[in-house]
C-alpha cells in the first residue's frame, strides 16, 4: 500500500491524494515513485477514465520539492514520468484534474500545470519561488506556464516568484474555476462527472489531438496531420453507440473502446 499518497476509485474516476500534510504535501523520492506507479496503473486500467489530483488537508495542494529532505542529504531521484510521476507523462490521453486547496508552490504548481483542468479554492495560491532559493522551476513549470498564459504575465511570475491567488489565476487563464474554500475536491469531482458523461474514446482522442496539435507551427499543419487516436475512435464501439443512442433518444452506454 502507498505510504505517501492515497488512491481511491469511484466508478470511472480515480482520486489521487498527496498525503504528507505534516510537510505541506511536499514530495520526496518515495512519494514520486508511489505516484508514478499509481498513474501507470491509471493509464492501463480501461475502467478508469478520469483522474483527480489533490493534497491532504486544507492548507496545501503541495509545497513542491521537499527541501528539508534534500538538505538532509537524502537522494532526490524521480521516476521516468518525472516529478509526482506526472509532469513528464506527455503521451497520456486520459484527462487529469487538479483540485487545489491552499498553496501550490514550486513543484506543486508544476503538478497542477501538468493537469488538464485546475479547480482552485478561493484560498488557493500559486507560485514558482525557486529563484528565491537558488533554484529554477525545471519540472515543466517554466515551459507550461509560458504556454498557458500570456508571456509577459508568465515572466512576471517566473522572474519574481510572486504569489498569485486563485481569482487572479482565473483571470490570467491557468485556473479553470474558482470555488469556495473547502470545495476544491467537490468541484473537481463535478467536472470529472461531466467528463465521464462523454465517450471516453472521444475524450482521449480530443486530448491527444489538442496536445499533439500544439507541436505544429500552424493550425493548417495541425489540422492536416494524421492522428492514430482519430482512427482508433472511428473503429471503436463508442463511435457506433453515440449516434445510435442519440437517434433512439436514450443515454449512451459507453464501452470506452
Amino acid at each position: 500500500m502507498p505510504e505517501y499518497c492515497k488512491a481511491e476509485r469511484d466508478g470511472h474516476i480515480l482520486t489521487v491524494t498527496m498525503n504528507r500534510p505534516e510537510r505541506m504535501n511536499a514530495l520526496h523520492t518515495h512519494a514520486h515513485f508511489e505516484m508514478s506507479e499509481i498513474f501507470d496503473d491509471f493509464e492501463k486500467d480501461p475502467e478508469l477514465w478520469v483522474a483527480i489530483v489533490t493534497g491532504a488537508g486544507d492548507k496545501a495542494f503541495s509545497a513542491g520539492n521537499d527541501l528539508k529532505w534534500q538538505a538532509e542529504g537524502n537522494p532526490t531521484d524521480s521516476p521516468p514520468a518525472g516529478f509526482a510521476g506526472l509532469v513528464k507523462r506527455y503521451t497520456m490521453t486520459k484527462p487529469v484534474i487538479a483540485a487545489v486547496n491552499g498553496l501550490a508552490m514550486g513543484g506543486g504548481f508544476e503538478v497542477a500545470l501538468a493537469c488538464d483542468i485546475i479547480i482552485a479554492a478561493e484560498n488557493a495560491f500559486f507560485a514558482l519561488p525557486e529563484p528565491r532559493v537558488g533554484l529554477a522551476a525545471l519540472a515543466g513549470g517554466l515551459h507550461r506556464l509560458s504556454r498557458q498564459i500570456p508571456m509577459k504575465q508568465a515572466m512576471g511570475m517566473i522572474l519574481t516568484g510572486r504569489r498569485v491567488m486563485a481569482e487572479e489565476g482565473y483571470k490570467l487563464g491557468f485556473v479553470t474555476e474558482v470555488v469556495p474554500e473547502g470545495d476544491a475536491l467537490e468541484g473537481a469531482k463535478r467536472w470529472a462527472g461531466l467528463i465521464a458523461e462523454c465517450s471516453p474514446v472521444s475524450i482521449r482522442t480530443s486530448k491527444d489531438v489538442v496536445m499533439r496539435g500544439q507541436e505544429y507551427p500552424s493550425v493548417r499543419e495541425a489540422f492536416d496531420a494524421d492522428y492514430q487516436s482519430v482512427a482508433a475512435m472511428r473503429d471503436s464501439l463508442d463511435f457506433i453507440e453515440g449516434p445510435l443512442a442519440f437517434s433512439e433518444k436514450r443515454a449512451p452506454d459507453w464501452k470506452g473502446r
